[in-house]
């Protein structure tokens, strides 16, 4: 999606930078994994189609990508961004006669950056995104039933169970975006600054000692 290609969000533990092809080789190593191949319910690909994947993620209207970085490490100049990566969040609007509804899916890539609070900071970072930008009403996260972590993580944000597929092994879990909803979301994001992605990461480069 076009409309974050040039949008860094910088929460209280982590940025959100959009996804580009500088990114790739890491998230390649990335998905080499066993274990999140399942939690994603993800084939493995070869590098030059996880470039080809980056660019329709860009391209495409109905997919909105953002690379998760740790900020502690982001915050020093001196490291690569690629070395500051943990993992994703996307929102996808699944439905061509409702664009008001976006599934909603995040990734911590990092182990050593599981269980702490990460994933929850960035969910409400990118459901506020959602509501502010995309104009979407209605959030729904698919997770497979053995994710418990996740499950558990968005039903604390009220998110509602809507069906379980056995088939799939997964559960749709659920939110319809009320005036309720929205002001808790504002809320809770208050602290969130949206900044020049390109303007920052030439701020960023400058700052690096020579």
């Amino acid at each position: 999606m076009k409309i974050n290609e040039n949008t860094l969000l910088e929460g209280n533990k982590v940025v959100l930078v959009p996804y580009n092809a500088e990114h790739v080789p890491r998230y390649h190593e990335w998905m080499k994994s066993p274990e999140l191949q399942q939690l994603t319910a993800s084939e493995p690909l070869t590098l030059e189609q996880e470039y080809d994947m980056q660019r329709s993620w860009r391209e495409d209207n109905d997919k909105c990508t953002f690379i998760i970085l740790d900020k502690q490490r982001w915050a020093d100049s001196s490291v690569e961004e690629e070395q500051c990566m943990v993992g994703d969040v996307n929102i996808f609007l699944t439905d061509p006669t409702d664009p008001t509804l976006a599934e909603l899916e995040i990734m911590i890539a990092e182990p050593s950056h599981r269980g702490k609070g990460i994933g929850n900071e960035v969910t409400r970072m990118m459901m506020s995104y959602g509501v502010t930008k995309l104009g979407v009403k209605k959030f729904e996260a698919k997770i497979g039933l053995n994710n418990q972590v996740s499950i558990a993580m968005f039903r604390k944000l009220h998110f509602q169970e809507v069906s379980v597929c056995e088939v799939f092994k997964e559960v749709t879990l659920g939110m319809t975006v009320d005036e309720s909803v929205r002001s808790r979301l504002l809320k809770d994001t208050a602290d969130m600054k949206e900044r020049d992605y390109r303007q920052t990461c030439s701020n960023r480069r400058e700052q690096v000692p020579q």
